[in-house]
């Protein structure tokens, strides 16, 4: 041991140090390490594990929306009505009151409806009207009439009210 000479680490060489990234770029670098490291697959084992996937979540969602249409029909039953409703409301045929402004058409009149409310905010009196094209099977009511009339169901484009009755002839 006559030469000894003191054993120095080698300390590696410092490698200069890489640029600062953004979170943006760091992710994007992480995402390509993950995708050079999975192994690469046939056009057809991307398809069964897309259809795999597809099915598992269609049995997914169709257990979701049984437990949702079981917890609607307990709700319902713990309402104190029972069970739903069969059959669906019949709401009464809504009435209006106006005045006939033309009766050219055949069977038909355009019948002027005057609405005078009261605004909420400002409670100034608004009046508007609104024309209605009103189905008349006997072409009864003449211009100037004061007419009640019911809405029915769509018989043409624009008509969708019937004639009731004449409340007052124009003179």
């Amino acid at each position: 041991m006559a030469d000894e000479t003191p054993e120095t680490e080698e300390t590696p060489a410092a490698e200069p140090a890489a640029p600062k990234l953004n979170a943006k770029e760091e992710r994007a670098r992480a995402e390509h390490a993950a995708s050079s490291q999975r192994p690469s697959r046939t056009p057809e084992q991307r398809d069964a594990e897309r259809r795999e996937l597809r099915r598992t979540k269609a049995l997914a969602r169709t257990r979701r929306r049984q437990q949702e249409k079981a917890k609607r029909t307990s709700a319902a039953s713990t309402r104190g009505t029972g069970t739903p409703p069969a059959e669906p409301k019949v709401s009464t045929p809504q009435a209006r009151t106006g005045t006939v402004v033309s009766a050219k058409p055949d069977k038909t009149i355009v019948v002027r409806i005057d609405i005078a409310r009261r605004h909420r905010k400002y409670e100034k009196i608004v009046r508007s009207t609104n024309k209605l094209h009103v189905h008349d099977e006997t072409n009864d009511a003449n211009e100037g009439d004061l007419v009640r009339v019911v809405e029915s169901r769509p018989l043409s484009r624009t008509k969708r009210w019937k004639l009731v009755e004449v409340l007052e002839r124009a003179k």
